[in-house]
């Protein structure tokens, strides 16, 4: 039996193109034009390979993309109808394997298919309690509790607080925007004015205020964004 490949689409000419063309080639193709039919797709069909559109009606294929990587490790390449780097790169952080810009040549398709397929699978259920934490200087979180740990204290984090850190601490020394936060953090795009982001980050530094060599480890770029410095 050929591979079987999920195809996420809304545009049905594109779908029944891709089809065609990787069903010549052997693979089964399956396709859903929502993204939450595509959730349920996974879980119910098991598909060796996802290729997932990043403008889907509903949940947008970024959302989708980060609800499939928490609970399965099927590779998957995205389409994104511009091309941006944006799109491509928000994709692969959040663990898209590659991504096809359109309009495509079926051919490219089929050839990035096959070499996502000829990869060694994702490792899962392997994670040991060092990769449960993330060190950045001296201060580490702990993914499996959620929790910050400065000084040998632990400190409780919101849902939201824990993401954004995460986020921030995964990429200590580089500035990232509040789109780019908002989007690694929770899946989905904020209008450039939501401030909410700045709330968050006042809240976390509230909890880093009695440290002193840490208070200012969660920096402003001012007209740009926040960075989280690696402390000495």
């Amino acid at each position: 039996m050929g591979k079987k490949v999920l195809l996420v689409d809304d545009d049905e000419k594109l779908q029944k193109l891709v089809k065609e063309y990787l069903e010549d080639y052997g693979f089964r193709v399956l396709t859903v034009s929502d993204g939450s039919l595509a959730l349920n797709a996974v879980a119910s069909e098991s598909p060796d390979l996802v290729v997932l559109d990043i403008m889907l009606p509903g949940k947008d294929g970024l959302e989708i993309l980060k609800e499939i990587r928490s609970k399965y490790t099927v590779p998957v390449i995205m389409l994104t109808a511009k091309g941006e780097d944006a799109d491509r790169i928000v994709g692969l952080e959040l663990g898209a394997d590659d991504y096809v810009p359109k309009p495509f040549n079926p051919r490219e398709l089929l050839a990035r298919a096959r070499a996502v397929l000829r990869r060694p699978p994702h490792l899962k259920g392997t994670e040991t309690e060092q990769d449960k934490l993330i060190r950045v200087g001296g201060v580490t979180l702990n993914k499996a509790r959620q929790t910050l740990l400065v000084e040998d204290t632990e400190l409780d984090l919101s849902s939201t607080e824990y993401k954004i850190l995460e986020v921030l601490m995964k990429r200590p020394n580089v500035v990232l925007t509040r789109d780019q936060l908002m989007t690694l953090s929770r899946g989905r795009d904020f209008m450039a004015f939501d401030r909410s982001i700045d709330v968050h980050i006042s809240k976390l530094r509230t909890k880093l205020k009695p440290f002193s060599k840490y208070r200012e480890c969660i920096k402003t770029v001012w007209g740009t964004g926040y960075m989280f410095v690696e402390i000495p």
